[in-house]
């Protein structure tokens, strides 16, 4: 049974709150090129290459996933970017022929969870949006890796204080628990929640705005028209960025016949290590325990460390596995969402039964999230989207960083993507600048748009259906 929350949580999440609003208070006259530079400050404090560097150790010495390399700090370059590349106080849009301005205003304390899997760049990136729009953030650490998120915020906090601005605009709650988070989230005006069902559901039941992920299941397509070096090399690059960590790693590939054996021996080129029929029962038997539940001490851990529990003679330089698999369902664990180094690997024959596949693959996990293509056919491209349940499709790019934005494509840059109803969320977006804002809309009068009933209803007009 969960506990409640006790007097010393309540006070705490009561003094955290009180000090984010009166840190607002005491910014709220800041004009752009303020709110700018701070956005900048932040962003090199807890994004620089040492600073990155020694966080990125830091979460794996504390939560054992990951890997040292500070792969995500990209994403903090990328975020800034796009905060700095728009306006986020008083007129922000003005459409003359409608009538219409927006004025963009604070949506006030937000409430972070953070999680285990990005306890180091989620804080930098949620803070620099929150920041460009004179928001305060209180981050609620996931607890395994609160040590890592703690730090990062200090650092933040470390640079407002040096440009004497106050340092309670960002915020952490040092010994989290789910009680507190809870509380926390119902006392905050916005919670952006970043990780597990569990956690984004206590957020949708918070009683407060929220913005919540769906989990993934990402899965590519690879057709007879790929080129299979480029999708091999991509896959690789996705599966073992962060130890696929993200839910946007690659977990299921769907091949084409034509090209399948080739680009299977591409894959392993790549690094790619292909399990027999005995080691992949070992390798199930230590991914998931007899319930069919994730085995934590796999998450986001290296093929060494997972072939070592799972018994499996792992040669030198294989820094994933690929699973051959032909089943797809609830029951057959290897087409549900992986977090981590495996792979599952699928033929098929004729382009109907890979978009019938698709469909099942997300009817089984992984709605609203995101999937891909390699393909150089348009048509392929046009029919995935119109059948795939998903709020994001990448095309020919590395899927665990592209769905988030990157710096060759358009997606705007984030560290927590929403997957719409199909995930249980309220929006397919990325969660970026706009979502940390409220808008008030000015409307003025203009000249009537008003159609003839004749040219709106069309051929019912003066019909008998009456």
């Amino acid at each position: 049974m969960a506990r409640t929350i006790t007097a010393e949580e309540t006070e705490v999440v009561q003094e955290l709150v009180g000090r984010a609003h009166a840190a607002m208070t005491a910014i709220e006259h800041y004009d752009q090129a303020t709110v700018d530079r701070l956005c900048r400050a932040v962003g090199w404090a807890g994004g620089n290459l040492a600073t990155a560097t020694r966080l990125a150790h830091m979460s794996v010495d504390e939560s054992g996933m990951g890997r040292r390399e500070p792969t995500r700090r990209a994403k903090v370059q990328g975020i800034l970017r796009d905060a700095l590349r728009q306006k986020s106080m008083g007129v922000i849009e003005e459409d003359a022929a409608r009538g219409l301005v927006k004025y963009a205003k604070p949506a006030g304390v937000i409430a972070a969870l953070i999680p285990v899997t990005s306890p180091y760049v989620t804080p930098v990136s949620i803070a620099i949006y929150a920041i460009k729009c004179k928001d305060a953030v209180v981050f609620s650490p996931h607890p395994s890796s609160r040590n890592t998120t703690i730090e990062t915020v200090r650092i933040m906090r470390a640079a407002l204080k040096k440009l004497g601005v106050p340092e309670d605009v960002l915020q952490v709650v040092e010994r989290p628990s789910i009680p507190l988070a809870n509380a926390l989230m119902a006392a905050c005006d916005l919670t952006i929640a970043t990780g597990g069902p569990a956690m984004v559901k206590a957020a949708y039941g918070s009683g407060k705005p929220a913005y919540g992920v769906g989990a993934g299941n990402a899965s590519m397509v690879i057709d007879e028209t790929a080129n299979v070096a480029e999708a091999a090399r991509n896959t690789r690059i996705s599966k073992t960025n962060d130890n696929g960590s993200g839910c946007s790693a690659d977990g299921n590939l769907l091949v084409d016949s034509r090209v399948y054996d080739a680009f299977l021996a591409r894959l392993q080129d790549e690094g790619g290590y292909l399990v027999n029929d005995d080691e992949k029962a070992k390798l199930q038997a230590a991914y998931w325990d007899a319930e069919g539940r994730r085995t934590a001490d796999t998450i986001a851990r290296g093929a060494d460390v997972l072939a070592k529990k799972a018994g499996i003679d792992l040669p030198e330089g294989k820094t994933f596995f690929i699973v051959p698999e032909r089943l797809i369902g609830k029951a057959h664990l290897f087409s549900t969402e992986k977090l981590g180094v495996v792979l599952s690997i699928f033929k098929y024959h004729g382009w109907e039964m890979a978009l019938d596949m698709v469909r099942q693959i997300f009817e089984t996990g992984g709605r609203g999230h995101s999937c891909g293509i390699y393909s150089f056919d348009d048509e392929h491209v046009h029919q995935l989207a119109l059948v795939a349940p998903v709020s994001r499709i990448m095309v020919r790019q590395v899927q665990s960083s592209s769905n988030a934005g990157t710096f060759t494509n358009g997606m705007p840059m984030t560290s927590s993507m929403g997957c719409g109803v199909w995930g249980g969320n309220i929006t397919n977006e990325n969660i970026a600048l706009k979502h940390y804002m409220n808008v008030t809309w000015v409307s003025r009068p203009i000249p009537e748009d008003r159609p003839s009933e004749q040219e709106l209803f069309g051929e019912f007009y003066d019909s008998d259906l009456t």
